[in-house]
């Protein structure tokens, strides 16, 4: 399974079932309610059958795990907390920001961005965090970064950032800009350190 793959099923595992991390990391009155896990079964089957573990909420960043096919992928994810597009009032999926870790692969804070649209091909897109601008390849309706050596300076900067800024154009033309909270980050890749050392 590819990695883009697997991380939208993780993704689709976390919003139908185990949503409950972000709702309640934005309305605290959401205690105790879950949806049923039987509508997550379609997503879990594409992730290898097992559904994500919300381990710990740190600010607006879930870190969760999971162990698609027997391998362990520990992950933090974040909804934007702005979204503009250009024309406005584009309609689009919803977007997601990942670190993810994958011992098995021996790949560390691989940062990736779920844009909630399909890329229009061949375009470029921009991470902006810490007053430096990284260059991102896109596939699909996905973001990594083009130089993977600049990768552990990127995610450095955002762990001691306020915020990160992710530009982007669709297949149709439309110029989005999403900001992502960096609150709770560092606490989220220290705790998933410790976790996915296992």
């Amino acid at each position: 399974m590819s990695v883009r793959r697997m991380l939208t099923a993780l993704v689709g595992s976390v919003l139908v079932c185990g949503g409950v991390g972000l709702a309640q990391a934005q309305s605290p009155s959401s205690k105790g309610t879950t949806k049923p896990a039987a509508a997550a079964k379609p997503e879990a089957a594409a992730a290898g059958g097992v559904e994500p573990t919300l381990i710990g909420q740190f600010g607006t960043w879930g870190a969760y795990t999971a162990t698609p096919n027997g391998k362990k992928v520990c992950f933090a994810l974040a909804k934007p907390s702005s979204s503009k597009t250009n024309p406005q009032n584009r309609p689009r999926d919803p977007a997601y920001a990942f670190v993810s870790t994958r011992p098995a692969e021996k790949v560390t804070n691989e940062v990736s961005i779920m844009i909630g649209y399909t890329l229009k091909p061949g375009s470029e897109s921009t991470l902006e965090v810490g007053g430096a601008s990284y260059a991102m390849y896109t596939q699909g309706d996905g973001l990594w970064i083009k130089n993977a050596a600049e990768e552990e300076r990127m995610v450095d900067a955002m762990r001691k950032s306020a915020d990160v800024t992710v530009k982007g154009v669709s297949a149709k033309g439309t110029e989005t800009t999403d900001t992502f909270s960096l609150k709770g980050l560092a606490q989220a890749l220290d705790r998933l350190a410790q976790d996915c050392r296992r």
